[in-house]
């Protein structure tokens, strides 16, 4: 009696023949039917995208045709504010001019402006030491004054000096600054400048005017980045 072995594996494969030959599947071209419809679908997505391109600019060009005279004005006029913002800011800054006479040079008092090249924007000049603020406001004032020389009697001081109005004579210290300088014994011939600087945020009015004092005008050096006086509004 012989007994069978039963298995559910499948039986291993037949290894092929030698010298049988494969066959081998080569994909056939695309008929007419299929170059048709990739061209349609193709067509289809360039139609869809310039019917949305179109679509956008029709309605970008009827919101501005539906706009009132007053809002293209409004919308202009905020564009503008916004570029003019920067440009409309207060400040000054102020180079110093070189006295003409030894007069002028060997007394103490303010400083004069070189308005042809300095930068006024929202301020107002007056006679040749002041600066008339037009917009009331805190602002950031500053000094700097350099001092070429000393001198053993007179101290180097300069002050920022505050008067209400161009009609009004009194005159405040709204800030003073000192510098020392060297100018006897053997470092007399010798050229060490100081400088002194000053700066403070400060409230002011409009019509209040700034000025420049200084001790001894012939003891400032008069370059033009040596000796300066401005302000911005914050």
């Amino acid at each position: 009696m012989i007994n069978t072995y039963q298995t559910s594996l499948a039986p291993p494969p037949v290894p092929p023949r030698l010298g049988r030959s494969h066959q081998v599947l080569i994909p056939a071209p695309l008929s007419g039917h299929s170059k048709s419809l990739i061209r349609f679908l193709v067509g289809a997505v360039l139609l869809q995208l310039f019917l949305s391109v179109g679509g956008f600019i029709l309605l970008y060009h009827n919101d501005q045709m539906l706009l009132s005279p007053e809002k293209k004005e409004a919308r202009a006029a905020a564009l503008m504010s916004d570029k003019q913002e920067t440009s409309a800011k207060v400040l000054a800054r102020m180079f110093v001019k070189r006295p003409q006479t030894p007069d002028q040079k060997s007394k103490s008092g303010y400083l004069q402006w070189d308005w042809d090249h300095s930068t006024l924007r929202n301020t107002r000049p007056f006679i040749k030491s002041w600066l008339t603020i037009l917009q009331s406001g805190d602002y950031y004032v500053y000094s700097r004054v350099t001092f070429s020389k000393g001198d053993p009697k007179v101290p180097l001081a300069t002050r920022v000096m505050l008067r209400k109005s161009e009609s009004d004579k009194e005159e405040k210290v709204l800030m003073q600054a000192y510098c020392s300088l060297d100018s006897s014994g053997e470092n007399a011939s010798i050229s060490h400048p100081c400088t002194a600087t000053q700066g403070e945020v400060v409230t002011l009015e409009e019509g209040n005017q700034l000025g420049v004092w200084i001790q001894g005008l012939s003891l400032v050096d008069f370059e033009e980045r040596a000796t300066t006086f401005g302000m911005y509004k914050l």
